[in-house]
């Protein structure tokens, strides 16, 4: 199955800003597309996408330099290779400049265009293509419920406040449950007073509340109410507010091991049993004894700290820097790296939560992954919007059709 021909369109995310969809096409006739997204709360350290930067186009995030780069340079360079070998389109597409020379955008848009065309053409699922004979399974859902962060104006310093489904049968059963805490959650803002217009970039609520704390309360309080079985994550996204070596929080300046004194009350007190990026990018020395003081409690998930990339993970894994990594694979570049984390994850005994970006798209290639990846969990945003729920119910899918054939 030779690689005949790729191009490449500008379409628009869920946020209405262009990403990029590639479309592959084999000697056989098969033909498959993938779509990109692009996140709001990113980290310094991820692959570079490419913008146009002409403020005329999308204020500036326009794609077709892009999308010139999969149709004039990243197409004839893959032409001709044998689609079912992802790790040789990946590194030749690295080896003549990757994500830095033609954006990670474009770069990854190829990546799963490919795998996607390979896997129709071998007529396999998605996941079992990309799982290769590993096992698989699929993972529990993280599921955001009230938003904060960039996802929803800085409303509140912490970004997500998210619900995990524990104890059921079934992804299915778990995400009913899930169903019914954000209906209750709704229904006690309003008690509260507040006004709810609409909802965040990922599908959650975003009230206005006087502290973090109240949102993970009234959350806890929700849980409670609908008699679920549920822990709760948050993603406190803590690069946004750390300044000139402190944290900037709700009129606080506190050290890491303030923040660690903080959240640390917050784990019996409301079930909260995973931390993304609970320290800054960059506070090496804070992560390493935050997760000597909490690792053995509470998954401390890195996001920014490894932005998806071996080498951070690496000195992560040397440090004793977090006990789990997110993975997002637009923040590396290629189907290749991303595997590549994961398994480096997977040898340390870190968690692995494969996650979705607040700009999306409705593919729903991210939930062939996580499976695929054998992953603990998926972070896809709330249960709203069709760019959520196309994930969801790939998931869905792949529980009652696929997995157990």
């Amino acid at each position: 199955m030779k690689i005949q021909g790729v191009r490449a369109l500008e379409i628009l995310d869920s946020r209405g800003n262009p990403t990029v969809q590639a479309e592959v096409g084999l000697s056989d006739g098969t033909r498959a597309k993938a779509q990109v997204p692009s996140g709001a709360s990113t980290g310094r350290h991820e692959a570079p996408e490419l913008r146009d930067g002409d403020p005329l186009r999308y204020g500036g995030k326009g794609v077709r330099q892009a999308v010139r780069n999969v149709d004039e340079l990243l197409g004839p360079l893959v032409q001709g290779m044998d689609a079912s070998n992802q790790s040789a389109v990946d590194n030749r597409m690295l080896e003549n400049g990757g994500s830095n020379r033609f954006g990670a955008n474009a770069v990854l848009a190829v990546s799963c265009a490919v795998a996607r065309a390979a896997a129709a053409s071998l007529r396999l699922p998605l996941w079992r293509y990309l799982a290769a004979g590993r096992d698989c399974h699929v993972p529990v859902p993280m599921v955001n419920i009230i938003s904060g962060g960039l996802h929803a104006g800085r409303n509140l310093e912490f970004q997500d406040f998210l619900v995990i489904p524990t104890g059921y049968p079934s992804v299915a059963d778990g995400l009913e449950a899930v169903a019914g805490v954000r209906r209750e959650t709704g229904r006690l803002l309003l008690e509260q007073g507040c006004v709810l217009t609409g909802v965040a970039d990922e599908g959650g609520w975003g009230p206005r509340l006087n502290s973090n704390e109240e949102a993970v309360s009234s959350l806890r309080e929700a849980i409670e109410r609908t008699a679920a079985k549920m822990d709760i994550a948050l993603d406190v996204a803590s690069t946004h507010f750390y300044t000139d070596g402190a944290y900037m929080l709700e009129g606080q300046t506190l050290d890491a091991a303030g923040m660690g004194d903080l959240l640390e009350t917050w784990l019996d007190r409301y079930g909260v049993t995973s931390i993304e990026d609970a320290l800054a990018e960059d506070d090496w020395d804070g992560w390493t004894a935050l997760t000597r003081r909490l690792g053995s409690k509470v998954k401390l998930v890195g996001d920014d700290l490894f932005t998806t990339d071996p080498d951070r993970l690496d000195r992560g894994i040397r440090e004793g820097a977090a006990n789990s990594v997110l993975v997002k694979m637009n923040q590396i570049g290629t189907l290749t790296q991303t595997f590549e984390v994961v398994a480096k994850a997977r040898a340390a005994g870190y968690g692995v939560v494969v996650s979705a970006r607040s700009g999306e798209t409705e593919d729903s290639f991210l939930a062939d992954l996580a499976v695929a990846c054998a992953a603990d969990h998926i972070k896809i945003g709330s249960i709203t919007r069709s760019e959520r729920l196309a994930k969801y119910n790939r998931l869905l899918e792949i529980e009652r059709f696929e997995i157990s054939a």
